[in-house]
């Protein structure tokens, strides 16, 4: 599907390797980094298309390889017109910039999500923009009802924030990468053409979402007025995204990219990157999808009563792991440390990286640098950590 779409990009290398860190009593360590999809590092063909691109001033519009992603990407998407820019923050304010153009405008969006909770504030920061958090619901969506209310509430009101834009994340990471269901996505963008408001989609990991629903990703973005893409997530570029939507959309875009510092100059060097990770996105997404369930199933065969996972609730390239008995830190601490008992019961010295994820929980996140033997010596550091504390 992706790679169809995609015109010109140098093929990706197959990479399957876990990264070797020092040793212990003559054994190597090997370092499993699931922490987030965007540790991943630039293989030969990626770096190889960055440093044979062909690059202009893209600030003036003449960069050909930013030309050609951005020409890309708005066939990939099925919008007029994208704009390629440093990072998905930045995507994500000046689209709320661009729909948003009176000071203390209302935005609606799920308490957990990205835009919200970790991307500083910007919309109020420096769009000048109020945004009022919805509960999110355990898929990642919004009550339409509750939604219907806010977005009518401002309608005439002297009182109220009248809302203008409502933001969706698809897929939802702080709900473990659930994806969207289509037919909420249709839902939501009626519900706002009812009332004149607004849909962006924080696409962050939309090719996730895609591949996970097996449509094109212009499926998804039919039901969104603007959306953002990031390449140096689960597509493994090391800098990037872009906006899209209509051509106006883009054009005023354009002018706020330029105000916020995000105009640059030859970077047909990082569009090349993006390029080629759109090109074997769709194989190396799947990949990564059926080693998040394949780990979550091990996990759950584990039947500890320290970790509990739900296969089911594993869409994507995240699985959410409760953690019963002791903190989410400590859990981390012990999977990245190695002890010479680890060598003597396993043979082998594994590292496992991970953070922390709300108050009783741990997010594993897969990406392009993780292979399906690196998953299985993630799963094997967890069976020694649970039989370590079961002993102990």
């Amino acid at each position: 599907m992706l790679r169809r779409l995609t015109r010109a990009a140098t093929p990706r290398q197959r990479v399957f390797w876990a990264r070797r860190s020092g040793s212990l009593a003559g054994v190597p360590t090997y370092v499993v980094d699931l922490r987030s999809d965007t540790v991943t590092k630039p293989g030969p063909a990626m770096r190889r298309a960055m440093a044979e691109a062909v690059v202009g001033d893209d600030d003036y519009g003449e960069d050909p390889t930013v030309c050609e992603l951005q020409a890309t990407a708005a066939e990939l998407l099925g919008v007029e017109r994208t704009l390629f820019v440093p990072t998905n923050t930045m995507a994500n304010l000046i689209s709320v910039m661009c729909h948003c153009r009176r000071r203390g405008s209302q935005l609606l969006l799920g308490h957990e999500c990205h835009l919200h909770v970790y991307e500083q504030g910007g919309v109020a920061q420096i769009a000048g923009v109020h945004s009022h958090p919805l509960p999110d619901l355990p898929h990642g969506t919004l009550d339409l009802a509750e939604l219907e209310r806010l977005v009518t509430r401002g309608l005439g009101s002297p009182y109220h924030p009248v809302c203008e834009l409502i933001c969706l994340e698809n897929t939802h990471s702080s709900s473990g990468g659930r994806v969207l269901p289509m037919e909420y996505l249709r839902q939501v963008h009626l519900l706002a053409r009812r009332y004149g408001v607004r849909v962006h989609l924080d696409g962050a990991r939309l090719m996730n979402a895609a591949v996970a629903l097996g449509v094109p990703p212009a499926c998804i973005v039919e039901h969104c007025d603007s959306v953002s893409l990031c390449f140096s997530k689960g597509l493994g570029a090391p800098v990037g995204a872009l906006v899209g939507g209509p051509k106006d959309f883009i054009e005023e875009a354009w002018r706020l990219r330029k105000a916020l510092g995000g105009g640059m100059r030859q970077a047909g060097v990082l569009a090349a990157a993006a390029l080629v990770g759109l090109a074997d996105a769709e194989e190396m997404l799947q990949r990564d999808h059926q080693n998040a369930q394949r780990f979550a199933r091990g996990l759950q065969e584990l039947a500890s009563p320290v970790c509990s996972v739900d296969p089911t609730a594993v869409e994507t390239n995240m699985v959410m792991v409760r953690v019963d008995g002791l903190p989410p830190e400590e859990l981390c601490r012990r999977l990245q440390a190695v002890s010479a008992d680890e060598v003597a019961q396993t043979g082998r010295a594994v590292r496992v990286l991970l953070f922390p994820w709300a108050e009783r929980s741990v997010r594993a996140v897969w990406h392009r640098d993780v292979s399906a033997q690196d998953t299985e010596l993630a799963l094997g550091k967890w069976a020694f950590v649970l039989r370590t504390l079961r002993t102990g």
